[in-house]
């Protein structure tokens, strides 16, 4: 699956500067619908093996979201692996952009469809019920985490213990392999760090969440979960979403330069997570797990 090169689009704009007025072109972050289909392996009636003879799959879109084009594929096996959907890269045969020639050629790139080796489509009630449940404020605090607590694939191990002045460098790293952001100004990002501070992936997004899940998508197809040995950093705040997906891909320490919500702080201290915030400057604030800082 080739990757988008439409992840930044030109606009004409008009530039006020100290009083003067002129006209101008400006590379603005592309923005766009992402749907994500399931697609069960068919068979035909004397067939044997699931992938045997004409492949005509079953499908069931399971999620629409905002994105920026580019590793759509990442983007879509990350949010499947976080949501608990899909446990290995194995169950998958193929990832690509849509091919029924029904849809617009316009449209199809804006369709990922995630082939499954099975002749049948997983359950996907506990996903309908993470959405539903998310949106009703009162109750997602607790919902959530009891959905956490059992789709979570293991307890975070111990980690790296990593130094603080290690740490205070991997904002800068972060905003150097920012491609986009620098083109645009408007981009988020999500950066994968070894414990001796190297940075080994990083991607961006219009959402910070979609960040993460092209990032752990990344790390999913190439057989790289658990992330017990490494530090995750994204560019803005820390929320239950992002907090929920390193849980689920094992990561031990999280970083943000901006400010945590009081749920990420209960996911990262009820499993184990070692959290940083306002990581900028030179300093930051440890809300969990302070036992990961050197």
């Amino acid at each position: 699956m080739s990757g988008r090169a439409d992840s930044t689009s030109e606009a004409r704009i008009i530039v006020f500067d100290d009083g003067r007025r002129e006209a101008r072109s400006d590379d603005l972050a592309t923005e766009e619908p992402l749907e994500i289909r399931l697609r069960a392996a068919s068979r035909n009636e004397n067939d044997t093996l699931p992938l045997h003879g004409p492949r005509r799959p079953a499908h069931r879109a399971v999620a629409v979201t905002m994105r920026t084009p580019g590793a759509d594929a990442e983007l879509a096996a990350g949010f499947l692996y976080g949501e608990g959907v899909l446990r290995k890269a194995e169950e998958i045969s193929a990832v690509g952009y849509c091919d029924d020639p029904s849809v617009d050629e316009a449209k199809r790139l804006n369709i990922v469809n995630v082939d499954l080796l099975t002749a049948e489509l997983p359950d996907l009630e506990a996903l309908h019920r993470h959405f539903h449940v998310s949106s009703a404020c009162g109750v997602c605090g607790k919902t959530s985490l009891d959905a956490l607590r059992l789709n979570a694939p293991a307890p975070i191990g111990p980690g790296p213990v990593v130094p603080a002045a290690s740490l205070t460098t991997l904002p800068e790293k972060l905003r150097s392999e920012q491609g986009i952001f620098a083109t645009t100004g408007g981009l988020h990002a999500a950066g994968l760090f070894d414990e001796s501070g190297e940075l080994l992936a990083v991607r961006e997004d219009v959402g910070r969440h979609n960040a993460v899940d092209k990032l752990i998508g990344w790390a999913f197809l190439s057989g790289r979960l658990p992330l017990s040995n490494h530090v995750l950093m994204v560019s803005g705040r820390t929320s239950y979403e992002i907090l929920q997906k390193a849980v689920m891909a094992g990561v031990p320490i999280v970083c943000a330069v901006s400010a945590p919500s009081t749920l990420a702080v209960s996911v990262a201290r009820d499993f184990g997570v070692t959290l940083i915030g306002f990581l900028r400057g030179g300093r930051f604030n440890v809300y969990a797990g302070a036992e990961r800082v050197g």
